[in-house]
This record gives structure tokens, sequence and C-alpha cells, in this order.
């Protein structure tokens, strides 16, 4: 039988990461969530998927709940947790969090000046809008913490061992570039990926998914297994001549990936020459120009 960790839990938001926290952390409180959100009909779907009901006053949300989570966009951080800091603070202090990745904890100021206790707690995966997957998904994922109250870790670890998951503390001056480190690896492997399909259609594949699929995870996981040491390709070799064709066939067939396939090249020559145990030839970065 699961023990109830909270009272209530409050959720300001209804979308994607929003319904998938709640329905994880729903088990562990001792009534039904409550939900906020501008969008009375999201608000509403995603109360259904929680188990939850709606709210329709964020400031009675802030007095009954002893878990209030921020799962809105990164922009409404601040306005949200403003607004919710007016509201006089119950006690014991309510653990105030917000579920973004690439902001610190500092935006959640105005509420630690109420008596709130407070922390960054970001998933490290992505929601795609099926909460019973992500639930499972979280089993095993990194959460990043960040807080300035020790108790704020704390409790944001003992709220990751809920979910199953695996906490990082990261400090607040890292913020930013521990999520731009995030948006480097998935956010542009999609666009990488999406460029490269299209150039194989304009080659006349059938299927670029199916034909780049195992080439793909290969990569993926020997650059996760050996890091820089599982380069191959030309640019690994030297070949000037092939890297001449493809800047040849993409300036044909796929100009809009032109940018991209240069700068990725240029980023691979340079991660080379830092390195010095793969020699770059001269005249490859005249080329990439």
């Amino acid at each position: 039988m699961t023990s109830h960790i909270y009272h209530r839990i409050g959720i300001v938001g209804s979308g994607r990461v929003a319904g998938a926290m709640g329905l994880a952390l729903a088990a562990h409180s001792a009534h039904p969530p409550w939900i906020w959100g501008r969008d009375e009909r999201r608000a509403r779907d995603a109360a259904v998927i929680v188990g939850g009901d709606v709210v329709n006053d964020v400031a009675v949300l802030m007095q009954s709940c002893d878990l209030v989570l921020l799962a809105v966009s990164d922009d409404a951080i601040a306005s949200v947790a403003q607004a919710l800091s007016l509201s006089p603070c119950p006690s014991p202090a309510p653990f105030c969090i917000h579920l973004s990745g690439g902001s610190g904890v500092s935006v959640l100021d105005p509420l630690r000046a109420a008596g709130a206790l407070t922390a960054a707690i970001h998933p490290v995966m992505t929601f795609t809008g099926d909460a019973a997957v992500e639930v499972t998904l979280m089993k095993g994922a990194a959460f990043a913490i960040t807080a300035t109250d020790p108790a704020a870790i704390a409790q944001g670890r003992a709220l990751v061992t809920l979910l199953g998951g695996v906490v990082e503390v990261i400090g607040e001056e890292c913020r930013s570039l521990y999520h731009a480190a995030l948006s480097h690896a998935a956010n542009h492997m999609v666009t990488l990926l999406a460029g490269a399909t299209d150039a194989l259609a304009a080659a006349g594949v059938q299927d670029p998914a199916a034909l780049l699929t195992p080439l793909v995870r290969a990569t993926l996981e020997n650059s996760l297994s050996k890091g820089f040491d599982a380069l191959s390709g030309p640019l690994l070799r030297g070949d000037a001549q092939t890297i001449h064709h493809h800047l040849t066939a993409l300036a044909l067939a796929c100009p809009d990936l032109l940018p991209a396939y240069r700068a990725m090249a240029r980023a691979t020559l340079a991660q080379m020459e830092r390195r010095g145990d793969h020699p770059v030839r001269s005249g490859l970065n005249d080329l990439l120009d």
C-alpha cells in the first residue's frame, strides 16, 4: 500500500509535463491533485489524466497544497511565481518547484520571500503526451535539482526518489550551460536527422527512416560509450574530394541543408584539432568556408 507523502498536490499548468508529473505523483497524495490553468478546457483534460480536480482560484491552490508544481513555459515562470507569492503562505510552508530546464531557482524568489521552500527540478526526458508511458520512463531518468536551501535539496531528492529517478544537482550559475548542452544534444539531433531524411528522399530513397535507423542507433551507442573516438567518415580520413562532392550535391539538391552541413563539419574539424590525435589535412577548413 502506497503511503501518502503529501496532503495535496497542486499543479499550475495543463500541458504534457503537468499531466505526466501529476499522474506520477498522484498516488503519493492523500487527496486528489488540484489543477489550475489559463485554458479551462485543457485544465479539465489534465485533471482527467491525473485523476484530480480543476480549481478556479490559484490562491486557494496555494493555500491548500503542500507540494506545488509550476508546469508552465519558461517565460511564464516569473509571473506565475509572483502571482502565487501574493497569497499568504500556509504553515507548514509548501514545497514549490518549477520543472523547467533552462531556469534556475532564483526565478522563484518571490515565493521564497513569502516563506515557501523552492527548487528547480527538471526531468531529463521528452514528453510527447502519453502520460502513462512517461511515468514509466521516469524510472531511471535523471532529474536535475537546483536549490539554495539544503532542506529544499533534501525534499527534491525525496520527490525524485518517489518517481524512481536519479538525482543530479546543478548549481544556479550552471543551469543555462546545463540546459544548452541538453538542447544541443536532443533538439539539434532532431534537426540534423530531419535534414538527413530530406536529403535521402531527394536521392531517391523510399524509406529514409528505415535506412537511417541502424546507422543512427549504432552511432548514438558508440558515441555515448566511446565519446569522440566513435568518429568515422571522410573528415576523419581527410577525404577532401569526398567532402567537395558532398557540398556540390547538397548545393544542387538540398541547399537549405548546406549551412548546417558546413557548420557541423567545421565543428568536427575543430574538435579533431583540439584533441590532436586526429590530424586535420590542410585544405579541409578552406573547403568548408
